[in-house]
């Protein structure tokens, strides 16, 4: 154990910059890391302003962050592909690989994984980390650490975009601009939509994915996104709709708005955890339903498509704070303003 500076969540809204023991000990597969850039998620939120997400409640100080990027310091014997110097973004989740999930590829449904900033397990707002090397990612060229802490949340919406089965020249409608609801965005686009229409209330974040290309806005308090999804698919519906609001009422609407035959699938996590479903608009429609917990095996198609310029990632860092900064980074970040989508911290 070693004493390391990091932002700590101390209780419910309460956080500090503080020492704090931390392991630091690295196997010879494991790689340790300088940490860079850490992107604020809704669940460092949460647990920010409530203290728990469902079962995992935070019941002694923990240092926040999972969305993390940086420069690798040193590798462990067994480590190929990775050297000091590299910069490197890292998946959070870390799961038992000998288990059944792991084993059928469905790893991030292993129930013992062990994921940064999720209790008890520490997050990354910290000076270093070590983590396995098989987690962690070589930046490609051109691509910034800031870019790279996104990785993260891209990974969420290539998932649902892959589980989506999408085709060339579908169109797909996602309720919801947040950063989540951006990432799914790009991912449909990146996975051969030929429209996109994004739904939500607060248009500076509706101008940011217009600017994407094949993207139709609709501001919720000025259009009727049925109406405008009509118009776009000549009455016939989209081939698929992405939930990524979170919103129990906006999962009314969905088997609305999809097309026959057509898919839905449900990123966004209500805060009650149960959504209405009518079953019967489904059904009439032999609509498909899909849901997504995070990500299994997406990191290296959304670096090569970072890499490859296919998505650009830096419209949506909007709000950057130094370390020194990042109780009032979070304090911001628990209420924005409506022209942000990604608050992160640098911490060099």
């Amino acid at each position: 154990m070693i004493d390391m500076k990091a932002l700590v969540l101390e209780k419910v809204g309460k956080l500090s910059i503080r020492e704090i023991p931390i392991r630091d000990e690295m196997g010879p597969a494991d790689v340790r890391i300088a940490v860079r850039s850490v992107g604020i998620c809704g669940s460092d939120v949460h647990y920010y302003r409530h203290g728990a997400i469902g079962p995992f409640v935070v019941r002694e100080p923990m240092v926040l962050g999972h969305e993390a990027s940086g420069v690798v310091l040193d590798v462990g014997s067994n480590v190929e592909g990775l050297a000091a110097g590299d910069r490197v973004c890292m998946e959070p989740g870390v799961p038992d690989l000998a288990s059944r999930p792991s084993r059928l590829g469905m790893y991030n449904l292993d129930p013992s994984v062990r994921f940064w900033a999720t209790p008890p397990i520490h997050g990354v707002l910290r000076p270093t980390v070590v983590h396995p090397a098989a987690f962690t990612f070589k930046l490609p060229e051109g691509v910034g650490l800031g870019e790279g802490a996104l990785v993260e949340p891209l990974a969420i919406g290539m998932h649902a975009a892959t589980r989506a089965a999408l085709k060339p020249g579908d169109v797909c409608v996602v309720l919801g601009a947040g950063t989540i609801g951006m990432v799914t965005i790009l991912s449909a686009l990146a996975g051969g939509a030929s429209r996109v229409v994004a739904v939500d209330l607060k248009q500076p974040k509706l101008d940011i994915a217009a600017a994407f290309g094949a993207v139709t806005p609709v501001n919720l308090e000025r259009e009727d996104p049925l109406e405008v999804v009509r118009e776009v698919t000549g009455g016939w519906g989209a081939d698929c709709v992405f939930e990524a609001s979170g919103s129990a009422g906006a999962a009314e609407s969905l088997f609305d708005l999809v097309a026959p035959g057509g898919k839905v699938v449900y990123i966004g996590m209500p805060a009650e955890g149960t959504v209405p479903l009518d079953i019967v608009a489904a059904q009439a429609k032999e609509a498909r339903i899909e849901t997504i917990f995070r990500y299994a095996n997406m990191y290296p198609r959304a670096l090569n498509l970072l890499g490859s310029g296919k998505i650009d990632l830096k419209p949506l860092i909007t709000d950057t704070y130094p370390f020194e900064e990042g109780i009032e980074a979070f304090e911001y970040a628990a209420d924005p303003k409506p022209t942000s989508v990604k608050v992160q911290i640098e911490l060099a």
